[in-house]
């Protein structure tokens, strides 16, 4: 496709619609699957029974509210806005420290600190600018490594069925059959990205995620009794599970929304480096945090987890030569319009583990990988190697020996075996008061 678009470097110019359809969905298929997979997760940290009526609930919310949140971007209003081709989604960034709130709180207290944390994250746009110094690559590949690193688990337990997996039996736990449906994923997803150009190479792992759905479906591991029974129009509803106020989770969520921030700058500049050649405004780099906090705390409301810029949309207008916000916009109305509807939800929901699992091993990796390209822009010298050792050291090792910490209170036990919120609050201190080497 990049062959034959034209560059247009405006972002308030819009392709013909023959083009600017294709592009939108272009950019919806490369975020899809890393879209929905958060909110799969906290569900099941929750309890909620997969596939349940619940999760599809949650699914709903992730796409709906990923395209709400992209309009802020997109379209925007007032200072509220970067009014760039920048795509929303609900953030891998949060799932440690939200599933382990999920799972010891529940999900009023974890939706009430994406709220309240949103709002935070919003009051960020005055000062983002200020804040980014404490935020080198150093900082932000640490904390984006750590999130990789405690999800890698995650996955492999996916993959080798799911502990908690309604549809399959414990006994059948990582058999030939589970891992052959993952590893499906991973080799459809590679041959996509390194023999396919434009749509397909971008959309690699979601083919790849449909291929196995479809020989996981000719295996007998697929269950449609929820596509079946689920509505074709939903409502929404307002605070779905509570309000319920909690400082540490608030407090974890912040630290999280922060990081999240500076991702979102960083984000920001490589879209406007990728599309126009140029570096961002301070004006745009305010209102992509601004539309960042605000997508956030409305989609709390209703359900929906913490969104943020999505990094791999940065690629798509460096790779077609399109920064038209407007392209983004249809993609945004598209995620909205799915949202709306229960069946895909649920056919979602009905994807076996194993097919989820395959999917995020590519994906958690890849955090994992953006993690350590962030850091390879780090000298390393001995205060650096120093920061990282003790900043992951302390991060992943509470994570892995949870009983460590077991005499903490509850939230501060959770935040602390987060594996996020420790390496970036030891990383943070750290960097503020070793000296730097000459």
């Amino acid at each position: 496709m990049s062959d034959t678009t034209a560059n247009y470097s405006d972002p308030s110019i819009t392709p013909p619609m023959g083009e600017a359809i294709p592009l939108g969905i272009q950019h919806v298929l490369a975020m899809f699957a890393s879209n929905v997979t958060p909110s799969i997760i906290v569900a099941g940290a929750a309890g909620l029974a997969f596939g349940g009526a619940e999760q599809v609930y949650l699914i709903q919310m992730a796409m709906l509210f990923a395209g709400v949140a992209t309009l802020f971007q997109t379209v925007g209003f007032g200072p509220v806005g970067a009014r760039l081709p920048i795509m929303q989604g609900t953030s891998f960034a949060f799932v440690g420290v939200l599933a382990g709130i999920a799972a010891t709180q529940g999900l009023g207290v974890a939706l009430t600190s994406c709220l309240i944390g949103g709002l935070i994250h919003f009051s960020l746009g005055s000062v983002i600018k200020n804040l980014r110094s404490l935020f080198p690559p150093l900082v932000t590949g640490l904390v984006v490594l750590a999130i990789g690193l405690y999800l890698i688990p995650v996955a492999i337990k996916y993959a080798a069925g799911g502990a908690a997996d309604f549809q399959m039996a414990a006994e059948s736990f990582g058999s030939l059959k589970h891992w052959s449906v993952a590893l499906t994923v991973v080799v459809v997803a590679l041959i996509c990205k390194f023999t396919g150009k434009g749509l397909i190479s971008n959309a690699g792992i979601l083919i790849g995620m449909i291929v196995a759905y479809i020989l996981a479906y000719a295996l007998g591991m697929v269950n449609f009794d929820g596509v079946t029974k689920a509505s074709w129009i939903t409502g929404l509803r307002v605070l779905p599970y509570g309000f319920e106020f909690n400082l540490g989770a608030v407090i974890g969520v912040t630290i999280v929304s922060i990081v999240s921030a500076i991702e979102t700058v960083g984000d920001t500049s490589a879209t406007t480096k990728a599309g126009a050649g140029r570096d961002a405004t301070d004006e745009e780099i305010a209102g992509a945090t601004y539309a960042d906090g605000l997508g956030t705390a409305v989609a709390a409301v209703f359900g929906g987890l913490p969104n943020t810029s999505f990094s791999q949309n940065v690629g798509i207008v460096g790779m077609t030569g399109v920064m038209s916000r407007h392209v983004v916009t249809i993609g945004a109305l598209v995620l909205i319009i799915g949202g709306l509807l229960p069946k895909i939800g649920a056919v979602i929901a009905s994807m076996p583990m194993p097919v989820l699992g395959g999917g995020v091993i590519v994906m958690f990796g890849m955090v994992a990988a953006a993690g350590m390209n962030m850091l390879s822009e780090v000298t390393m010298n001995r205060r650096n190697m120093l920061i990282i050792a003790i900043s992951l050291a302390v991060g992943l090792g509470f994570n892995l020996v949870p009983s460590a910490v077991q005499y903490l209170p509850g939230i501060w036990k959770t935040l602390a075996t987060s594996a996020v919120a420790p390496t970036a609050v030891v990383a943070i201190v750290l960097n503020l008061v070793l000296p730097q080497e000459e």
